[in-house]
């Protein structure tokens, strides 16, 4: 057996957490929303003052703050919690509000397979 052969992973059960908390796709979604709200927000300020070039600095420090502030936030959320926690409070959230039906059972009770056995 090789020394790396202990190193890796046979199975992965989750996608790995590689920074604060967040997942490769969790950082990517982050990071996209994040782009999506700084670059015409920072733009229009740089526009305002006269220098338009300085809104793309304006938006890489705005993307790298909200990046790294809504991993701490997840990292905060996710502590302690199973894989997925969040996403199920998220479809929880959705449900209560009426935006979309939600497919978790949510009432405890005596549960049975169906079926009436009439002897």
């Amino acid at each position: 057996m090789d020394y790396q052969d202990n190193l890796l992973a046979e199975r992965l059960n989750a996608e790995p957490i590689i920074f604060r908390g967040c997942t490769f796709s969790e950082l990517g979604v982050i990071t996209i929303l994040s782009l999506l709200i700084w670059l015409p927000v920072s733009f229009t300020l740089a526009g305002l003052f006269g220098a338009i070039t300085m809104g793309m600095g304006m938006a890489a420090l705005g993307v790298i703050g909200t990046v790294y502030g809504a991993a701490n936030g997840f990292q905060k959320i996710k502590r302690g919690r199973p894989d997925g926690y969040y996403q199920q409070r998220l479809v929880i959230f959705l449900h209560d509000t009426g935006l979309r039906r939600s497919s978790l059972i949510r009432r405890s009770g005596c549960w049975d397979i169906g079926r009436r056995m009439d002897y």
